[in-house]
């Protein structure tokens, strides 16, 4: 299995290569793929909600609005550079703030190594803040995840593979 771990490493890094190399269109492409996805998330929700009226109606009706939601917000990403970039940029910001509050618990209820990973989960928070500011500009967003493709692939390449 190492073989197929060096060439999913190797995959990453060209993909990688590839997305910095040509950011704008990458951003786009992603941006399709990901309003295709929920566009299609939100007809299958919209269709279940129907199949699941005769049994659960708040489960129906949570299904139905999902449905509508994802299908408006893959219509509004399906091609929009902007769009996803702020969509990107509103992810990492959440993912801050989530790991700032769950240091400052860490912190204020951990001892010895609770603590130490409370202060991280408080630099790591800090730290998603300032990336997101560079992911709401396309650019910046082509490079950060062509980064981590390129490092991703590395790190594939490089680590051992636990032993089956």
């Amino acid at each position: 299995m190492a073989g197929s771990n060096v060439l999913t490493g190797i995959l990453a890094i060209i993909l990688g290569i590839l997305i910095i190399a040509f950011p704008l269109f990458s951003v786009f492409t992603l941006s399709v793929l990901t309003g295709f996805g929920l566009i299609l998330i939100g007809i299958w929700l919209f269709t279940m909600s129907f199949e699941t009226w005769s049994g659960n109606k708040g489960l129906s009706i949570l299904a139905l609005i999902l449905g509508i939601l994802g299908i408006i917000v893959g219509i509004g990403l399906f091609g929009s550079i902007l769009a996803f970039s702020i969509l990107a940029g509103m992810v990492i910001y959440i993912g801050g703030f989530f790991l700032i509050i769950a240091g400052i618990v860490a912190l204020i209820s951990g001892k010895g190594a609770g603590r130490w990973s409370g202060l991280l989960g408080i630099i790591l928070g800090i730290l998603y803040l300032i990336v997101g500011i560079y992911a709401l500009n396309p650019l910046y967003l082509a490079g950060l995840i062509g980064i981590f493709l390129i490092l991703s692939g590395i790190f594939q390449i490089f680590l051992p593979t636990p032993e089956e």
